[in-house]
């Protein structure tokens, strides 16, 4: 933190803006209108805020979201009333589901202007509710610092605070003002002793009956490891959520198995335990209802144990259900005592790739050829959707690197995502897997690449349709379908020129049909910085 002195004549916004880089803000993703004005030029009386522009409100609420799942601490977002906020909702509902920290300031009309039912005039609180932890609007100028200290606080346990600045609050005088407020995170929760004790048991008395569900912030290196060497102990296996913010995983580190998307491999999966221990995660169940198909996907009669309740603790609960089973990464484990022979690098992955595909594109070859292309350290940023079913477990072994992946299945927000986060760890390359349907969604965050020259390679999977719709046509029951409904999963009539596209907004591209050109271009992409697209046929 930084100290500041308080500034006689300071006003709510230059307040506000004072509050957030005391208490460690250092990035507003910002798209303001006239209510937020005043907080847009005390900008350039805040040396430690650095305002990024968004040419769509989808595209703050999303950057701000990657932003936060690499550095597990919250950016600020500026929108302007309540269309603009509604505009950031379907980000902000997936980084609602990924659990990040996230300090969004709405502006408003002043308060003696709202009663006129101006044509920008909406509830934004009431919009706001179902996408956020925490909203307050705040009232004064003499209030705001505090009301901004809070919202801070509150977002540090990874939660959403929504904070409405009416524009008189920002315009008029702070005259009680002295310094920012300090901004107090709540008391982690803890896990249950009792709850680890019965999870304990559980291991020892049947663990390769049992699978411990990592989620949220356990599925990051530390958690893996501890629940590794669980795991080796007891014989029980790791499973990840199907949808998982962020996972540090590839060569060294411990491998999980994710629960599959599709219903019918989930079960299949899950029929073989009948106990589940929850590490920052829940109960596992189908994305859609389906005729005829389960809705929960654990077995009848499965017993769940909490380990670490969404949230709190996870490494500390791990490591106090290590000392309850006696494992550690030197002593014998109970599978060995029991006549076992689990091998204790089975749960690491080791360097291995595919071998290199050649010719025209398909999805397994580019599975394949992933495996072998993720640079050391990257962060991948993965929304293949149908294209990339198999991506996650062809990359198990590939060079480290973290694997950002979808939460609330609102979509399009890869590109966003990959924005916050090559802004939150500038010296390692950013991938962004994106199909093209889903793409079109947020496509204005190339210009945000282009503008802050990001280190962003994207690859574009065109095979102009929406092809994951198609699936669930069958899925649910509608396997044949008629021209009208053909029309409306199809997006090549006219196709869509990804090429043009990014370029119009000043990022380099270029387009491939066969996996040699494709290894090209992408490796003179990671051999440059700054951001590039390619436009892969399929």
């Amino acid at each position: 933190m930084t100290d500041f002195e308080g500034d006689e004549g300071m006003n709510g916004a230059e307040s506000l803006l004072e509050t957030l880089g005391h208490n460690g803000i250092e990035v507003c993703f910002a798209n303001p209108g006239t209510s937020e004005m005043h907080f847009v030029a005390a900008l350039d009386r805040q040396p430690h805020v650095r305002g990024v522009l968004g040419l769509f409100e989808g595209v703050v609420t999303g950057a701000a979201d990657g932003y936060s799942r690499m550095l597990d601490k919250p950016a600020a977002t500026l929108l302007h009333l309540g269309p603009g906020a509604a505009n950031g909702l379907s980000s902000l509902h997936n980084a609602l589901r990924a659990r990040v920290s996230m300090v969004n300031i709405i502006g408003d009309h002043a308060g003696y202007h709202r009663g006129l039912d101006a044509p920008l005039t909406s509830d934004i609180e009431g919009a706001l509710r179902p996408f956020s932890d925490w909203v307050r609007t705040s009232p004064s100028a003499n209030s705001i610092a505090e009301d901004a200290a809070d919202a801070i606080g509150y977002s540090l346990s990874g939660q959403i605070s929504s904070l409405i600045l009416p524009a008189d609050t920002a315009w008029n005088t702070a005259d009680q003002y002295t310094r920012p407020a300090e901004a107090i995170a709540p008391t982690p929760l803890a896990g249950d002793a009792a709850e680890i004790d019965a999870a304990a048991a559980r291991l020892r008395d049947a663990g390769p009956r049992t699978a411990i569900l990592l989620g949220g912030r356990a599925l990051r290196s530390a958690q893996l490891e501890a629940a590794a060497q669980i795991a080796e102990a007891t014989g029980a296996t790791l499973l990840a959520e199907t949808f998982a913010a962020r996972t540090e995983r590839g060569a060294g580190r411990p491998t999980v198995t994710k629960i599959p998307y599709p219903v019918e491999p989930s079960v299949e999966l899950l029929k073989n335990f009948d106990a589940v221990i929850f590490v920052d995660a829940k109960p596992p169940v189908a994305f859609f209802a389906y005729p005829d198909k389960p809705s929960v996907l654990t077995a009848p009669g499965t017993t769940f144990f909490t380990l670490s309740p969404i949230g709190a603790d996870s490494l500390r609960a791990l490591e106090a259900l290590q000392d309850a089973v006696g494992s550690s990464p030197t002593g014998n484990s109970l599978a060995e005592a029991a006549g076992g022979s689990r091998d204790r690098s089975s749960l690491r992955a080791e360097l291995a790739t595919a071998p290199v595909p050649s010719g025209a594109i398909t999805a397994a070859k580019l599975a394949a050829w992933l495996s072998g292309s993720i640079p050391e350290n990257a962060i991948v940023v993965d929304e293949s959707i149908t294209t990339g079913r198999d991506f996650y477990a062809q990359t198990a072994h590939s060079q480290p690197h973290d694997y950002l992946g979808g939460t609330g299945g609102s979509i399009g927000w890869a590109l966003p995502v990959g924005a916050g986060s090559a802004i939150s760890s500038p010296d390692r390359k950013v991938i962004v897997l994106e199909s093209d349907g889903s793409g079109m969604y947020n496509p204005q965050s190339l210009w945000t690449y282009a503008r802050e020259q990001l280190d962003i390679v994207v690859l574009i999977f065109a095979n102009r349709k929406y092809q994951i719709l198609r699936n669930e046509m069958s899925n649910v029951g509608v396997p044949d379908f008629g021209p009208k409904a053909e029309s409306l999963l199809d997006i090549g009539n006219p196709a869509i020129d990804w090429v043009s596209l990014s370029r119009g907004m000043g990022v380099p591209a270029t387009r491939v049909e066969t996996i040699e050109d494709l290894d090209r271009d992408f490796r003179a992409g990671v051999a440059d910085t700054g951001p590039r697209l390619i436009e892969v046929l399929l």
